[in-house]
This record gives structure tokens, C-alpha cells and sequence, in this order.
């Protein structure tokens, strides 16, 4: 089988940038709060160009489909579960259509986002039902031209199972991001060591793993250095949100300015990121600026925790959760490495 593109460009450059917002930039065409933005593959495809052309022209070397949340379970919500594989499929059509006309390798990444649904015992999800419902997305996206499945802000180390073996399935090179947002933890309990200890077992494991989404900038990276102090050789990915969110006049901005966005792309980049992109709040403007910072701004020493917080702003909680056996389950703490 001939390499893939994202590994292809993985081999060839030292950073690759990926897109912003999806949900931020839909909402500013006019998307309303509660409607599928999956249907607009459909509905308003021309908008969705508009969204993978944003990203494409402010240098975005990948960029992720509209497909979030195109999973079975979700779609349900808006009886449209049995509309998976058309809308994926057709959010990674748009998607191959504006990469292809961009004259360079742009890489379209399938986003999966999480089932919403909670793993047995606690809910009633089963590992081989959320295997089933991974599967079938992926193969609307890989039918529809995706390169690699994107799977995004999980947040159980099952769910992150479960995707890696329908990416198999489906026979797709795939990437994995948890969303760390819980005080240094993802909401059910994983640490960045917890994460980067996991993806080596798997049997399927990613072409590239990081943290995407969670609290602010600043957390994110704080996040990607316990990823890199566990000595992983796999490519990271950091896609952190735009600032910090805040409520004004009925609407949710971030607070993040371009410049912001820039200082911390070139501060990902330096801690040893390869693939940089932005999350909620994250607009063209953000992207263009971190493209510019990562072009013109040479190359500098890993940053620390104090280098972090000067630039980017201070943490959201006291500590990463590595190391802080506070929460821990009995069973797991024995055989925690600190």
C-alpha cells in the first residue's frame, strides 16, 4: 500500500499546520445553536467549502471534515441515524474537492468525534456497539475521500479503544486526540502519561496522538509537556481553543487574539509538536497568524511551565493530574509511574 498523505508530509516537514473551528465558523454563517452542522454537507454545501477554504487559505497544511459528529448516536438526537454514511461521505467529498483544487498536498482528515454515549458499567454503551458506530462513519469518510479518520475530544481511554479498531477495520490510517479539560485530566480520569502509555499498546496505534479543545492555550500546552516528557517518538498533535471562553451578549466568544494564537504555535512547535492547529474560536485570522509565527519565527528551546504561562496566560488548575494521585482509583495508584 503506498504511503499515505499524512505521512508523506509527516516525513518530509518538521511542523504541519491544521485548521481552526468548525462549530465557531458555522455559527458565523448563520448555523443556529442545536441544529446538526452535518446536515449542511447537504443542505448548505457551499458554506462548507467556504469553511475547508478558510482553513486551506491561511495555510492550513490539514484540515478537518464536518463530520464531528456524525456518528449513529448523535445523529439519533435529530432521527438522522440513518443518514451516517451520506453525510460523512459527502462532508469528505467537499472537503477532497477544495484540497484537490489547492495546488499543494492538503491533507483531509474525517473528524470522529465522541458517541456522547457512557461505557458499560456506568452507561449502557458496549465496546463492540461503539466499534460498529465508528466503523460505520468511517467508511462514509473513507468513501468520500478522507485521507485519515480524525478522531477527537475523547475523553475515555474505551472510546479511544473502540475508534482505533474501526479505523482498522475500515482500513484507515487514523490520528486520536483526548480532550484534557478536568484539571489536567481528561473528564474520565486520563493523564497525558496515562494517554501516551496507551496509544503504544494499542494493535492499531495512530499515525499521531495529542490533546485538542480542553480549557485554554496555555493548559493545552502544559498537556503536550507530559506528553513529551514520557519520550514518545510519535508525532504529537496540538489543536488548542482560541483563549478562554467568554459569555457576551448572548453569545460565547473567545478571547484569544491572533497574536495569542501565534505565540503559542510557536511555542508547540518548540516543545516538539508536529501538527499544530487551533480548536474552538479559532477563525482564518488566528490561523494565518500562527502560519506566519511558525514561518518567520526561528527556531527556540522547549519551553517550560514559566515560559508557557508568561506568554500564553496563567493555568486553569494547580497541577497537569501526572503525578497527583489525588483522584486515583486504589487499584491503579500502585502501579502508577510517577
Amino acid at each position: 500500500m503506498s504511503q499515505d498523505a499524512l505521512s508523506k508530509l509527516l516525513s518530509t516537514r518538521d511542523w504541519l499546520m491544521a485548521d481552526g473551528a468548525t462549530g465557531t465558523n458555522l455559527f458565523n454563517m448563520g448555523l443556529s445553536s442545536g441544529e446538526p452542522p452535518e446536515f449542511w454537507n447537504i443542505d448548505q454545501p457551499d458554506n462548507i467549502r467556504a469553511l475547508y477554504r478558510g482553513a486551506v487559505d491561511s495555510g492550513s497544511d490539514i484540515f478537518l471534515t464536518n463530520t464531528f459528529g456524525g456518528n449513529a448516536s448523535r445523529l439519533k438526537l435529530h432521527q438522522a441515524q440513518d443518514r451516517v454514511h451520506e453525510l460523512n461521505r459527502v462532508g469528505a467529498a467537499l472537503g477532497r474537492e477544495i484540497a484537490d483544487a489547492s495546488g499543494r498536498t492538503v491533507v483531509v482528515a474525517g473528524s470522529v468525534g465522541p458517541t456522547g454515549e457512557i461505557f458499560e458499567p456506568m452507561g449502557t454503551l458496549t465496546h463492540a456497539l461503539a466499534v460498529e458506530m465508528f466503523h460505520e462513519q468511517a467508511e462514509g469518510l473513507k468513501a468520500g475521500g478522507a485521507d485519515v479518520l480524525w478522531i477527537e475530544t475523547i475523553s475515555a481511554p474505551e472510546e479511544y479503544k473502540a475508534a482505533a479498531e474501526a479505523a482498522a477495520l475500515a482500513g484507515m490510517p487514523w490520528c486520536g486526540t483526548m480532550s484534557f479539560d478536568t484539571a489536567g485530566r481528561t473528564m474520565m480520569g486520563t493523564t497525558s502519561a496515562a494517554m501516551a502509555e496507551m496509544v503504544e499498546k494499542l494493535a492499531n496505534p495512530p499515525l499521531a496522538f495529542g490533546a485538542n479543545c480542553g480549557v485554554g492555550a496555555s493548559d493545552l500546552m502544559r498537556t503536550v509537556l507530559g506528553f513529551v516528557t514520557t519520550g514518545s517518538e510519535r508525532p504529537i498533535i496540538a489543536k488548542g481553543n482560541a483563549g478562554i471562553p467568554k459569555y457576551h451578549d448572548g453569545h460565547i466568544h473567545y478571547d484569544g487574539t491572533p497574536e495569542l494564537m501565534g505565540e503559542y504555535a510557536v511555542l508547540a512547535r518548540d516543545a516538539g509538536v508536529r501538527i499544530i492547529g487551533g480548536c474552538c474560536g479559532t477563525m482564518p485570522e488566528h490561523l494565518k497568524a500562527m502560519r506566519k509565527a511558525l514561518e518567520n519565527t526561528p527556531k527556540g528551546p522547549r519551553p517550560t511551565l514559566e515560559d508557557i504561562s508568561a506568554k500564553l496566560g496563567g493555568f486553569s488548575s494547580a497541577s497537569d493530574g501526572t503525578g497527583d494521585t489525588s483522584n486515583d482509583p486504589k487499584r491503579e495508584r500502585r502501579n502508577r509511574r510517577g
